[in-house]
């Protein structure tokens, strides 16, 4: 198991201490890491397919207002 380091601001460790005081304050620590990994991770694939999504938008064929109105009126009553 490694050991690691932060320095946080003492406002920030007392109000930890107060909400997990009793509480294995490295298996806290543990699960957010893998927390903002996992949500790292979930952010990294989002953009990509955000990009994905733009890139494909840009080879959409065009149409005019006129063109859809008309699908749209086709086949109706």
């Amino acid at each position: 198991m490694a050991t690691v380091n932060f320095s946080v601001p003492d406002e920030v460790k007392a109000e930890f201490d107060e909400a997990f005081g009793d509480q294995n304050k490295s298996s806290i620590i543990a699960e957010l890491m893998r927390r903002a990994v996992r949500e790292r991770h979930l952010r990294i694939r989002r953009e990509r397919l955000f990009r994905q999504l733009s890139s494909a938008r840009g080879n959409r064929p065009s149409f005019t207002r006129a063109e859809v109105r008309r699908a749209r009126a086709a086949g109706r009553p």
